[in-house]
This record gives C-alpha cells, sequence and structure tokens, in this order.
C-alpha cells in the first residue's frame, strides 16, 4: 500500500513519499527578499526534497533542528550548502537517516511539520515558485557503452554485420572521458553544434552545422563517497558508492562524431551539451524495482564478478515535438533493466586501475537500447542512419531539426504509487552564423 503524506500527492505523480528524489532549487521571487532560516539567502542555490508539486527546502528544516538523529544531528550544516556534494561524501548511514527524517516529516501522521503553519510555509514551495538547478557540482563524467543491443546495433551500421561488437566490449565496460563543463539541466536550449564531417567520395571534409543531430537515451549514477588515489573499490561494495540515478541525454552530432573517433574516440561530436533531470532519485527508493541483470557471457574476470548482479525495472520514454506542432511523438520505449553492464561493475571498473572518483562525479550509463524497434535509444538506431525515416504526426525525421523539442520521462510503476525521474528537456536551436 501507498505511504500517506500530508503534502496531497496525486495518483500519477512522480514524487510520492516512497521516493522524495533530492535536488537543488533557487526561489524565483527573490526581489526584496533576505535571509532565511540559518542565514540562508533567499536567492541563493539550496538542497531539498520533492513531494507531490512541492519542494520541500532541506535548509529550513535543517536550520528548525529537525534532523535529529545522531549522524545529522551535528552534521546538519550538509543542507545549508549550494548544492549536494557533502551530503553526498557523508555515505548510505547519512542518506538512510536524512531519507527516514523526511519521511517521517512529510507523513500524514506526524504533526512537527504538518502543525507548524509557519514552518511550513517557509519549507515547503510549489515547484512553479522555484528554478531547478544542477543537483551537483560535477568534476567529472564519464560515459559508458553498456547496451549490447545498442552495441550490436551502431556496430553494424558502421562496420557490418559480421562482427558488430568488438571482442573487448563482452570483458569490460567500455567508457570515454566526457565534458563536465558543458552539463546542463534540463529545459536548456542546445544550440546546433559545428564541426567536420567526413569527406564523400574525393571532397575535403565538410565543416558547418552538424547535419546529423541525434539524442542519447541514458541514465546517469551521481558517485556518493569516492575512494583514494590508488585504491580500487571492490565490486561487492560499489552499491555504496552510488548516491542514486538521473535521466542524461547525451546529445551527439553522428557525422562529426564519425569523423574524429578513429582513433581516440568521441570528442566534438559529444562535448557540446549534456542534459540531465533535476532529481536524483536514490538507489533505497528504486529497491523495490530492483531484477537480476541480464547474464554475462564469458563470466567476466573476478575483479568484475559480483556476488548478486542487480538492475532495475525502470520503464523509459522519449518524446520529440518539432517546431509549430502542439503535440510530441512518443519515439523510443526502453528500460533501465535492458543494459548489460551493472552500476557497480562499471564503479568497479573505473577505479580498478586506481582511478579516484569523488563525490558529485557521474558515472552515465551509455545509449539504453532494448531488442525490439520500439526500444532503441536514438535516432541512430531508429532511422538506421537515416536510411529510415521515421514518422512524427505530420512530419518525418532523419535526424534532429532546429526547433525540436526531445524530452525524456522515466517512471517506476509500484503498488499503487510511482517512483519516478521527472523530465530531461531540451529544445535544439540554430547554428551560429
Amino acid at each position: 500500500m501507498a505511504l500517506k503524506s500530508f503534502v496531497e500527492v496525486g495518483p500519477e505523480s512522480h514524487f510520492p513519499l516512497e521516493n522524495l528524489p533530492y535536488g537543488v532549487f533557487r526561489h524565483l521571487e527573490v526581489e526584496g527578499e533576505g535571509e532565511g532560516e540559518g542565514g540562508v539567502s533567499h536567492s541563493s542555490s539550496r538542497p531539498c526534497v520533492a513531494i507531490g508539486d512541492y519542494v520541500l527546502d532541506l535548509s529550513v528544516i535543517a536550520a528548525a533542528g529537525l534532523f535529529d538523529g545522531p549522524i545529522l544531528k551535528s552534521n546538519y550544516q550538509c543542507f545549508l550548502q549550494p548544492s549536494l556534494n557533502m551530503f553526498l561524501g557523508m555515505g548510505r548511514p547519512a542518506w538512510k537517516e536524512a531519507r527516514s527524517t523526511i519521511q517521517k516529516l512529510l507523513s500524514a501522521e506526524e504533526p512537527k511539520l504538518r502543525d507548524d503553519k509557519s514552518l511550513r510555509e517557509k519549507s515547503l514551495l510549489p515547484m512553479e515558485k522555484v528554478q531547478m538547478l544542477l543537483p551537483a557540482k560535477i568534476g567529472d563524467y564519464t560515459d559508458f557503452f553498456s547496451s549490447m543491443h545498442h552495441a550490436k546495433n551502431c556496430g553494424t551500421i558502421f562496420r557490418g554485420p559480421e562482427n558488430p561488437i568488438p571482442q573487448n566490449w563482452f570483458h569490460l565496460p567500455i567508457a570515454y572521458h566526457g565534458r563536465a563543463s558543458s552539463i546542463v539541466i534540463s529545459g536548456t536550449d542546445i544550440i546546433r553544434p559545428r564541426g567536420q564531417g567526413p569527406p564523400i567520395g574525393n571532397s575535403p571534409p565538410y565543416f558547418g552545422p552538424s547535419q546529423k543531430l541525434d539524442f542519447e537515451l541514458e541514465m546517469a549514477a551521481v558517485v556518493g563517497p569516492g575512494n583514494d588515489l590508488g585504491k580500487p573499490v571492490d565490486v561487492n561494495t560499489a552499491e555504496d558508492h552510488i548516491f542514486g540515478l538521473v535521466l542524461m541525454n547525451d546529445w551527439s552530432a553522428r557525422d562529426i562524431q564519425a569523423w574524429e573517433y578513429v582513433p581516440l574516440g568521441p570528442f566534438l561530436g559529444k562535448s557540446f551539451g549534456t542534459t540531465l533531470s533535476p532529481w536524483i532519485v536514490t538507489l533505497d527508493a528504486l529497491e523495490p524495482f530492483a531484477c537480476d541483470a541480464p547474464k554475462q557471457e564469458p563470466h567476466p574476470l573476478p575483479y568484475l564478478a559480483e556476488k548478486k548482479s542487480k538492475s532495475y525495472d525502470i520503464p523509459l520514454e522519449v518524446h520529440i515535438k518539432p517546431a509549430g506542432q502542439k503535440h510530441s511523438s512518443i519515439v523510443t520505449r526502453s528500460n533501465f533493466n535492458h543494459l548489460y553492464w551493472t552500476l557497480t561493475q562499471q564503479v568497479a571498473h573505473h577505479t580498478i586501475n586506481g582511478c579516484n572518483l569523488r563525490p558529485g562525479d557521474l558515472l552515465g550509463t551509455g545509449t539504453i537500447s532494448g531488442p525490439d524497434p520500439e526500444s532503441l535509444g536514438c535516432l541512430l538506431e531508429l532511422t538506421w542512419n537515416g536510411q529510415k525515416p521515421l514518422s512524427l504526426n505530420a512530419s518525418v525525421r532523419k535526424f534532429l531539426e532546429d526547433g525540436d523539442e526531445i524530452t525524456f520521462t522515466g517512471c517506476c510503476k509500484g503498488n499503487g504509487y510511482n517512483v519516478g525521474f521527472g523530465t530531461c528537456s531540451g529544445k535544439i536551436l540554430p547554428a551560429p552564423q
């Protein structure tokens, strides 16, 4: 049965008591406002959780002394910060204590917040009155390539059907190091990138706006406690280093990417923009939707061999709304559980050489494609590199056009409740002249 909050939560809401995803916000109504609870400026960014159509300002709750558990009572300053990084680095015991405290405060039976009108008005803010920001300061961003279906399709498109997946792919979670500076929050416009594309015949390489701009349906893990330089994370304890998941659109310029990626991999075809959803859904909230990960053949090397290989049943959708159209079209229905390599294997592999992760680092899953035509996670696959145009109501697409708005959503279905991620969206603007 669903938990009951004194805050109204609609039956289709992504954000009931069972979820409580974390984010960072700024109040939109800042003119003329001074300092709030605990010396926190109303115009500053601060941590929150989502409940129904509201955000709960954790800086107000912390300043009021309501985090009274053994860990957070003396460490409540983690919620007076402009990002979640301090809280992320405190680890799972602090996360569990915070979740338990917030669930109790927001429950229908608990009077502390419910019956304190002044505190309630200061701490519970309508979502339309706030601006969501990136939830963490992201020092480093790594993007994996963990969907077997995506790897097979891409290999077939570019190298032919004989050996589409490289031999090493089945032995290690392949990844590249992305650009943290161009990670943006949902709702940020994306400017069509310019760059070089492959030559046709004897012509020189093309230069200009990308002609094959694409979305990539991904999710990303937000790192909690890091590891010391030179000390790898054990695959069976790696879950304690993962705070939660966000939706991620790893925008890709396929023509630029195709010309540059040999021999060193993605560069300008990826680094112009990556969009994140604002809410981090914790692994604790996702635990009811845990499922077995796909069987791996050949058996992984010992440092990647897990005692229990776990994934999550997270249905995902991609919507495209062309400029001038009132309605969007669903082009993809996929699921997080299609990933071959697990989150914990990604962490273990990332650190096996001694690389040190830090709180707030972002680990993208790579494009999440399933086995069916409607479950493919990018236009490169959906249109087979433009050879099979995709119908969108009154228009067709080979790749993205200027004015297109792309929206990802993900939502787990529980018994009478949802655990969702909200949306991850962005609109394509023309390349600069």
